[in-house]
């Protein structure tokens, strides 16, 4: 087998070729390797930002909240939850009820004006306006 000038040039530029590639992979492999500084930095960028726990600004804690299992620490729904402030009683949904329905049987019957039906109307949505932060004041002394 004779060589001539074209089969030394394509073994050459194959041979180069092939040193190429091998140090681009060398290149690419060496980007991969960290110091245990980075890994260290990526590992706390990565990681979940940690609970910040406000204590109550005033008075005690709530009881009746979510009471926590002694070994894991995870909250258990067993106890009954306890609500911010005193509920409607059915009683008291009952009488609103008959007061509105009174109010809307007089208007319809005539026996008060619109203009009474609606000064009326508007004292009570004055006190559904006024009632929430008037309660939400009493909560907060």
């Amino acid at each position: 087998m004779t060589t001539t000038g074209i089969g030394h040039i394509a073994t050459f530029t194959r041979t180069a070729a092939i040193c190429a590639a091998a140090a681009a992979m060398a290149f690419a492999l060496a980007g991969c390797n960290k110091t245990a500084e980075e890994k260290q930095a990526f590992a706390q960028r990565m990681a979940a930002p940690t609970a910040v726990v406000m204590p109550a600004s005033k008075g005690e804690a709530v009881e009746g909240g979510l009471a926590k299992e002694p070994g894991d620490g995870y909250p258990t729904f067993g106890a009954p939850l306890t609500a911010a402030n005193v509920q409607m009683s059915d009683e008291q949904a009952a009488e609103l009820q008959h007061q509105l329905t009174a109010l809307g049987a007089k208007r319809q019957s005539g026996a008060i004006s619109e203009a009474e039906y609606q000064r009326r109307v508007a004292e009570m949505r004055q006190l559904a306006a006024d009632h929430g932060a008037a309660t939400l004041s009493e909560i907060t002394k």
